[in-house]
């Protein structure tokens, strides 16, 4: 299925042994590890000599990787009319086009996603960016590929909790459109003929809301729902908690707070989903301990940190909210676990 993104303009494609064409241009190919045959295969197919695998997961957005990597592109001596493909899930999304944004103040890339987390969530909208020690995603820049290329394919070798965890973010976008088809991700499987469009259905909410929001400015906030607190349950936690579990515990968070405002009742919703995701269990983190990840978040402002709340299906508000409401949420949060 073809989808595409008119700002800036891309394309995406989501479906089973996409074509690669041959690469004219001078090229790299950055790759995670555990996809290292499918990253030889887009290698060979595109007539890219140059590959570099490395270890993904949250460990790689780090700036020492992405100081090596620059290294590498550079010695490499690649011209600013090159290319970047990178072949992986969302952190190497993340990182690669991070890369490719700051390597000579900016070259092309190319994404292939391989997991349902990168091919709903990080391989859309240009954001890119790495991790500091302070934060998860304090530098960065927006920059988008010149194309998505998502094989199903890929899928097939990802661990079962993997899997799931990409769909808490098409769940997430069911939430925001107020998609009912997007909220029952429960039978879906690698195999499952209606995966590619319960993907492309998805990423195309994303693909809706960046358009008419690229710089996140107003409207792109809403993507933010339950990243708030996963954020901070990520740092807080050394980055044990993977990052789609996360989110289905801040989409709780973000349910109760909608319910707290006199919304719609959304916790039951979301319970459903982490029964069926199953997450690790969350260590015992005080409001407390979650609040110095909290002030840096990118979405704080002078006037403070600006929340995604759900008053119901499609219906979500973006504001600052009273630290005591937070605390007691958090409390009743810990209750519906």
């Amino acid at each position: 299925m073809k989808l595409a993104v008119r700002n800036p303009p891309y394309k995406v494609e989501i479906g089973r042994g996409l074509a690669i064409e041959p690469e004219a241009r001078p090229a790299a190919l950055l790759f995670d590890r555990a996809v290292a045959p499918f990253a030889r295969k887009v290698a060979e197919a595109a007539g890219i000599p140059h590959l570099r695998g490395i270890e993904g997961g949250e460990g790689a957005k780090t700036l020492a990787v992405y100081g090596e990597l620059l290294s590498w592109l550079a010695s490499l001596e690649l011209p600013r009319d090159a290319v970047l493909y990178v072949v992986g899930g969302g952190t190497l999304t993340d990182l690669g086009g991070f890369l490719a944004a700051t390597y000579l103040r900016g070259v092309r890339y190319r994404s292939f996603p391989t997991t349902t987390l990168a091919i709903v969530d990080a391989s859309v909208g240009g954001k890119t960016g790495i991790n500091l020690p302070e934060g998860k995603n304090l530098a960065g820049a927006f920059h988008a590929p010149e194309a998505v290329l998502a094989d199903l394919e890929t899928l097939a070798t990802l661990p079962g909790p993997v899997f799931k965890e990409g769909l808490v973010e098409a769940f997430k976008h069911g939430l925001i459109a107020g998609d009912e088809a997007l909220l029952a991700p429960f039978d879906l499987h690698a195999g499952h003929p209606e995966l590619e469009d319960y993907l492309a259905r998805a990423v195309a909410v994303k693909i809706r809301v960046v358009e008419a929001d690229y710089k996140e400015r107003g409207e792109r906030r809403l993507l933010n729902l339950g990243h708030t607190l996963a954020h901070a349950l990520e740092a807080a936690s050394g980055h044990r908690i993977p990052h789609g579990a996360a989110v289905a515990y801040g989409l709780l968070f973000a349910a109760l707070l909608g319910r707290a405002l006199g919304g719609e009742d959304l916790v039951p919703r979301v319970r459903e989903l982490l029964a069926w995701l199953e997450p690790p269990p969350l260590p015992p983190l005080a409001f407390e301990e979650l609040e110095p990840f909290l002030a840096r978040d990118k979405k704080a402002r002078a006037e403070g940190l600006y929340w995604v709340v759900p008053r119901g299906l499609g219906d979500l508000v973006v504001a600052p909210l009273p630290r005591r409401m937070l605390e007691e949420t958090y409390a009743r949060f810990w209750e519906a676990l």
